[in-house]
């Protein structure tokens, strides 16, 4: 197909697809004659992909052309690939300075130890997590802390849950995007079903108003 027909199929308009191809995020077509090319059903998945990307992932141009040139690079593991789409979605927000943040990097620490984690420390979220930890013991809310293995072990079910998804897949590209917009809208969905959840046992719990 040619590029007219590859946007129609596709949804993206001409001169973005062009801008895409100077960028490195599309792979060229084969060229069929002066300033022609044809494009076939790789390029449609692959224009696909780079538009979930950073349509629904929200990914920059650059964060995505790295993602691409890793899943082109067959010395890439499949394993170093999900983590670096997981990376590049997952914020980090270090903890502000106050006294409770080595308290919360220890409980934290001992936390993983204890489940058989391996060393997460340079991970985004974990300087998220500690911090999270050390405002909710300057805010006294110990009893939450309280409950973080339990929340860890239903983290760890979702974990465990969310690789059975992806070890079915068995494609890069397919593997990639569900890892990078299921996290992102996997947070969402989970946020949901939590506020569902804790509707439901607070009824069990108190009965109705």
């Amino acid at each position: 197909m040619r590029m007219a027909e590859l946007s129609t199929d596709t949804g993206v308009p001409v001169p973005t697809i062009k801008y895409y191809l100077r960028e490195g995020l599309l792979p060229p077509g084969r060229p069929v004659g002066r300033n022609q090319a044809d494009y076939g059903p790789e390029h449609v998945r692959r224009l696909k992909l780079v538009r979930a990307l950073a349509e629904y992932g929200g990914l920059s141009i650059a964060a995505i052309g790295e993602l691409v040139r890793h899943l082109d690079d067959p010395e890439i593991s499949d394993n170093n690939l999900l983590g670096l789409g997981q990376l590049m979605v997952t914020a980090r927000q270090e903890p502000l300075p106050g006294p409770h943040v080595e308290r919360a990097r220890r409980a934290l620490d001992e936390l993983c130890a204890r489940r058989g984690w391996k060393d997460m420390s340079e991970h985004p979220a974990y300087a998220t997590l500690v911090g999270v930890m050390a405002s909710l013991e300057d805010l006294g809310h110990e009893a939450m802390l309280a409950s973080l293995p339990e929340y860890a072990e239903a983290a760890e079910l979702i974990a465990e849950a969310d690789m059975r998804v992806v070890g079915e897949l068995g494609d890069r590209e397919r593997t990639l995007e569900v890892v990078v917009l299921g996290t992102l809208m996997g947070d969402t969905l989970l946020t949901a079903l939590r506020r569902l959840a804790q509707a439901n046992v607070a009824l069990r719990r108190y009965g109705p108003k």
